[in-house]
């Protein structure tokens, strides 16, 4: 009896770890654990975007070779960073040997052009002058040269264009005439045709180079006073002849007058003459002649040949 109950109890003890065993081997594969470690307990979702359809006996794909996945497309990450500081590396390369990075924009500034001087006048010197000198020069008032000094030619220029606009003469190039030379009036010839006349407007005191229908030059003068004088013993009252004439003799220097001195005269009508003189102030003050200053004398000199024509009017 006690040799049965020894037999029936190893029987028992064996068949217990038999069944013990099949319950392990079964909750191995439910589980999805084949092939892992003993002792590792992971649960696996089934997977929706593997291409099996739900329910499907498929075997899912491991936990390792999804972290290989990941650490593989990290890795792709970080090529591809690197790609792009290798990129970053090369522009700034490039940039420290003055290129410019493939396909960069290049933008150069423009070279800004010097505003005019709020007010300018004799002594006046930098380049707000220049600019001021500049644009006189193009509009056709006579500058030796754009020096950025604001001499005596400088200020016979600013008189002769605030007398085209009709603004006060006082060779001051201040807010108002600043402002006038934004919108320039623009005088016409009173006389077309071809070639080279001369044309000085006694009301504006100016006097007009004109080529082929077009002013070219526009200088600062001076015409008779109206006042009286006397000249050999006669009472004489100072007026400059209007209408057309021509140019005939000239004297090439100074020349001294009975009523004095003038340089460079090329006379038109009798004794009066375009000359040049040491006196130029911007209000009629001659005997009759037309003063302009003597660097404006010695620049139209050889343009004033014998029979060139000469208007004087009023405008």
């Amino acid at each position: 009896m006690a040799g049965w109950r020894g037999t029936w109890k190893r029987t028992g003890l064996l068949g217990i770890a038999i069944v013990a065993a099949l319950g392990l081997a079964a909750c191995g594969t439910a589980s999805g654990q084949t092939g892992t470690a003993a002792g590792v307990s992971t649960t696996a979702t089934p997977p929706t975007s593997s291409g099996a359809a739900p329910g499907s006996t498929a075997p899912p794909a491991s936990g390792e070779a999804g972290s290989g996945a990941l650490q593989a497309g990290s890795g792709s990450a970080r090529a591809g960073s690197g790609a792009l500081q290798a990129g970053s590396g090369a522009g700034q390369a490039a940039s420290r040997a003055g290129q410019a990075p493939p396909d960069a924009a290049v933008t150069r500034p423009r070279p800004q052009a010097t505003a005019l001087p709020d007010t300018a006048r004799l002594g006046d010197r930098g380049r707000g002058v220049a600019a001021l000198q500049r644009q006189l020069a193009a509009l056709g008032y006579e500058v030796r040269e754009v020096d950025g000094v604001f001499g005596t030619a400088t200020q016979h220029a600013v008189v002769a264009f605030q007398k085209v606009n009709h603004l006060s003469r006082d060779g001051v190039a201040g807010p108002r005439t600043m402002q006038a030379l934004a919108h320039p009036r623009r005088p016409r010839p009173r006389a077309g045709g071809r070639g080279l006349h001369v044309e000085a407007d006694l009301t504006l005191q100016v006097i007009y180079v004109v080529s082929d229908a077009s002013i070219q030059q526009i200088l600062d003068a001076s015409s008779a006073s109206g006042r009286t004088y006397v000249s050999h013993g006669a009472v004489r009252v100072a007026h400059t002849p209007e209408g057309s004439f021509r140019i005939g003799r000239k004297v090439d220097g100074w020349h001294r007058s009975y009523l004095g001195l003038m340089y460079r005269p090329a006379y038109f009508d009798g004794p009066y003459a375009i000359h040049g003189s040491l006196s130029v102030p911007p209000y009629p003050a001659s005997h009759g002649c037309i003063r302009v200053t003597t660097a404006s004398m010695d620049s139209i000199d050889n343009r004033l040949t014998p029979g060139t024509r000469v208007l004087v009017y009023r405008t």
